[in-house]
């Protein structure tokens, strides 16, 4: 308890699964938020059902718009009365098609929100975190970030990049004092994946094919990405930076189902 007390993060894409199961860790470990999401009605919900009034900040914007992200992150820092101390990037958005199948557009959606709003959100953040020489960027990916299953292009492109811009931020900056690193995550039971679940033709059997292909016979929850997430963020990880842990049950290892 308490390894986030005086910290200011920023949690994007934070009304809902992993950022919403990160915005309870974090306030449970005494931080306090900055939350942007895309979604008015879900972002409202979120933090209306989190604890710690006043100690929410929240902004509704598409990352993908880089001048509403500068704005947004400025107007959070001035209301708050200070610079971000820590950021993380977990806003994205599935894009899977065949690669000669995949539209200009498609191909443009994917790299402008889960890698171009990445980068934009880190260059808000990046300045007041150089002139204090302390911060903490962590950027969510996935096992597609380093694994490929057919079918799913372009995201595992945007996610090996997003994995090249954790390491080249981190290099860059690690002498003043700022940590960037990556969490993949596996399959995780987020709603997207309940709602994959429930479209399928048989939604019992397609839960349990992807239950079998991890070892320990199921998948991760929300707040097991947080709480790895709270690790990572705090000073619990000094000297780690251009790392990415992976959390998938011992998934991206196993060779066969």
């Amino acid at each position: 308890m308490n390894r986030l007390t005086g910290r200011f993060i920023a949690v994007t894409g934070g009304a809902q699964g992993i950022g919403r199961a990160m915005a309870a860790e974090f306030l449970a470990e005494g931080a306090d938020l900055f939350l942007l999401d895309r979604d008015a009605a879900s972002l409202a919900e979120t933090v209306a059902a989190l604890p710690g009034p006043g100690r929410i900040h929240q902004a509704c914007a598409d990352i993908a718009d880089p001048t509403a992200v500068a704005r947004v992150f400025a107007a959070a820092a001035a209301d708050a009365g200070r610079p971000l101390d820590g950021l993380v990037n977990n806003a994205g958005v599935n894009v899977f098609h065949a690669p000669l199948e995949t539209s200009d557009a498609e191909w443009h959606r994917a790299f402008a929100i889960n890698l171009e709003g990445a980068w934009s959100c880190a260059r808000a953040v990046l300045p007041g975190m150089i002139a204090r020489r302390h911060g903490v960027i962590l950027n969510i990916a996935s096992t597609h970030a380093f694994t490929i299953i057919p079918g799913t292009f372009p995201y595992p492109v945007v996610k090996h990049a997003l994995l090249g811009l954790t390491k080249s931020l981190a290099l860059e900056y690690a002498a003043q004092g700022i940590r960037v690193n990556a969490i993949a995550p596996g399959y995780v039971a987020t709603q997207k994946v309940i709602d994959w679940w429930a479209s399928q033709p048989e939604p019992a059997a397609a839960q349990a094919e992807t239950l079998a292909l991890h070892p320990q016979g199921r998948i991760a929850t929300p707040a097991e990405i947080a709480r790895a997430a709270v690790f990572m963020i705090s000073d619990e990880a000094p000297f780690m930076t251009g790392s990415c842990l992976t959390i998938d049950g011992g998934l991206s290892i196993r060779q066969h189902a």
